[in-house]
């Protein structure tokens, strides 16, 4: 075929209109059929995960019952019946309480059960002991009164151990979320400048900081579910301050609430803060590093100065003796 009979069959109006009603025809087609033969790769990944998540829940739940535990925690029934008898919570509970149980990680009413009990039956058990002890096992030569008071003073011991405990449980956790919220606020500056809300940050900061600081992770996590479905947002802030105890928290907390209040710039002030919060990270380590040396003075004199004192004076002392003197 020639040039003039392809230009011929190109100029032919029939051959034309009929490759374009082809080509026409085809496309419809594809277009229809596209949706029925390709395949969504993300609902299928996403029926897998939901499926591996089922067939995870039910291992563990069978993990569970074997082992003769259950996935709620639930009152020990002996300890509410005691709590519930003697109404322990009118006269040994209070809202300080239940705020320094929250601070120390014991959430719920079994928390507060539990501590109730404990706060009741710790006197009592100290005092019996003490007291058995000394009239049964050895007296050490103490007279009836003094043994009275020993009794008492154990109680009073029993009296402070739960509170003892809390305290302790509450310095743990304020230490380790201390330790780990300089570089929360710079995880939650990145998340805010990137366009996330306050919610999202939290929640993105929680996941990425539960490997450094698992308290600090629970804190932003409940955090988040407070802005979710608390009515007022600064109620969701105040008491991540009174749960944290931490100076820090509360600064970035005050930050927030006058950022919504006023409507000043977000991203501004938490950098501010999160540079603030390492320079106090970095004192307390300086101011650490000042006081070793009056601390390793005492030990230094006792266990390093005698020692230096015989390597120095015994080849002198020994040289004396061989000479006869």
């Amino acid at each position: 075929m020639n040039s003039d009979e392809i230009v011929k069959l190109l100029g032919d109006p029939q051959l034309v209109s009929g490759v374009l009603v082809a080509v026409c025809v085809a496309a419809t087609i594809y277009t229809l059929a596209t949706p029925f033969l390709s395949t969504d790769t993300l609902e299928r990944r996403m029926k897998s995960v939901a499926v591996e998540r089922e067939r995870i829940r039910a291992r563990e739940r069978a993990a569970a019952k074997v082992k003769g535990a259950t996935l709620r925690h639930e009152h020990k029934r002996y300890m509410k019946e005691f709590v519930e008898r003697l109404s322990l919570s009118k006269w040994l509970n209070t809202e300080d309480a239940k705020m320094r149980l929250a601070s120390a990680g014991f959430r719920g009413p079994q928390a507060e059960t539990a501590f109730l009990f404990f706060r009741a039956v710790t006197p009592v058990a100290l005092f019996i002991a003490v007291g058995a002890y000394l009239s049964i096992i050895n007296d050490h030569g103490l007279t009836w009164p003094m043994q009275l008071a020993a009794a008492i003073f154990g109680a009073y011991i029993g009296i402070k151990l739960p509170e003892l405990y809390l305290t302790n449980t509450i310095q743990k956790r304020q230490f380790s979320m201390k330790r780990a919220f300089p570089d929360s606020l710079d995880l939650m500056l990145i998340c805010v400048e990137s366009g996330m809300s306050i919610e999202h940050a939290f929640r993105k900061v929680g996941q990425e900081v539960g490997a450094q600081s698992p308290e600090l992770a629970e804190e932003f996590a409940l955090a988040t579910a407070e802005l979710s479905f608390l009515p007022d947002r600064r109620t969701a802030y105040l008491n991540l301050v009174a749960r944290t105890g931490l100076d820090g928290v509360k600064q970035i907390c005050t930050v927030l609430i006058q950022a919504e209040k006023y409507g000043t710039p977000l991203g501004q002030a938490l950098r501010v803060t999160a540079q603030e919060s390492r320079d106090n990270r970095m004192m307390e380590a300086e101011k650490m590093a000042a006081g070793l040396p009056p601390k390793l003075t005492v030990p230094m004199i006792i266990f390093f100065l005698p020692v230096l004192l015989v390597v120095v004076m015994a080849p002198a002392v020994m040289q004396v003796m061989a000479s006869g003197f």
